[in-house]
């Protein structure tokens, strides 16, 4: 299995996040995807190489041009505010929530820091923007080595993309991973692709980008927004619209949810997804769904990943796996790495 490894990652390392009114430490830390990256090597798995920049043409096929624009120059602009921002990561402080304007972009910095987000829990870092397109860079190329003929592949990568919309950012994700690998797949000629979200928490943005297209369907199992982040977003009525009608399958389970009943959910996404008649496959692998996972509720163990690996691998498509969230960190690189050995043992 081909490995696309974002060797700029660590570019992006926030100092501290907005959790229930107090700066706490990041969850989300660059250790992740280095547990990934030392747990293939430790298994000789996979070949790891690094992936050629992305254009700015594909980044466009999936986020709004004006959004692009704003995290490209973002922190030059928070730094421009004041010197002394340079040792301060960028949050936001207000939203355009219902009743307000969000077509007028504003010169304010904070304004459009707030308008292209939805929560105070992703901080924007002088390395962000290159660790996220060097990210969006890697899913281009396992998409591309798809649709050259390999099984299957790897992206490495941090931030994760889930969560991040056409225009926004959030849940630790600033562009969208997996939906730029589908439509690089789309593109490439494929007619019909899936993306398979096994993330703890729903992938909002994913949902958001796709939500109108019969093209790519989205299949989500995760925790209930009920009680979960993102909570605005995952409820099980929620199918689709226009074109897009039935291609959006959400599958939420409540907190405290076993494998046994994980896996039955996972068998429905999996079924439809060969109902759609999917020519490929994205898989946003989430293994936040670990029991010890600190800020999840679902009991997989790290032995069950090996099965998971092998129930998607049955389906008998070309795959691409795309990191996200998994924030048990030492443990994160044998449950990734589970999935992908079961899948290739499968």
């Amino acid at each position: 299995m081909k490995v696309f490894l974002n060797d700029r990652h660590p570019l992006h390392h926030g100092r501290h996040e907005m959790f229930r009114g107090e700066l706490v430490p990041c969850f989300e830390v660059p250790a992740r995807a280095d547990y990934v990256l030392q747990e293939l090597r430790d298994r000789s798995f996979g070949t790891v190489q690094s992936a050629p920049p992305i254009e700015r043409a594909t980044l466009e096929r999936v986020h709004a041009a004006r959004y692009l624009d704003f995290l490209t120059g973002a922190w030059d602009e928070w730094v421009a505010l004041d010197p002394d921002n340079a040792q301060r990561d960028a949050l936001p402080s207000y939203w355009p929530i219902r009743t307000f304007r969000s077509d007028v972009l504003p010169a304010s910095f904070p304004a459009r820091l707030g308008l292209f987000s939805f929560d105070a829990g992703s901080p924007l870092t002088a390395g962000t923007w290159e660790a996220a397109r060097q990210g969006a860079a890697c899913a281009a190329a396992g998409a591309a080595a798809l649709l050259a003929g390999e099984r299957s592949a790897f992206v490495l990568t941090r931030p994760p993309g889930h969560h991040a919309g056409p225009d926004f950012f959030g849940g630790y994700c600033f562009l969208n991973n997996a939906a730029i690998a589908a439509q690089v797949l789309r593109d490439g000629g494929m007619e019909r692709v899936a993306v398979l979200d096994v993330d703890y928490h729903h992938g909002n943005g994913t949902q958001a980008i796709f939500y109108e297209r019969e093209d790519v369907f989205f299949a989500s199992v995760h925790g209930d927004p009920h009680t979960e982040y993102p909570y605005y977003l995952g409820y099980a009525d929620e199918r689709g619209e226009g074109a897009g009608l039935g291609c959006n399958l959400n599958l939420p389970l409540p907190k405290g949810t076993d494998f046994a009943r994980w896996r039955d959910a996972l068998r429905v996404a999996l079924q439809a997804i060969a109902a759609h008649g999917a020519q490929a496959l994205v898989v946003s692998l989430g293994v936040d769904t670990f029991e010890a996972d600190p800020i999840s509720g679902f009991r997989l163990a790290s032995d069950d990943y090996l099965r998971v690996g092998a129930d998607i691998a049955a389906a008998g498509l070309p795959t691409l796996f795309v990191l996200e969230g998994g924030y048990a960190v030492a443990e994160v690189g044998r449950n990734v790495v589970n999935v992908l050995a079961g899948f290739v043992q499968e």
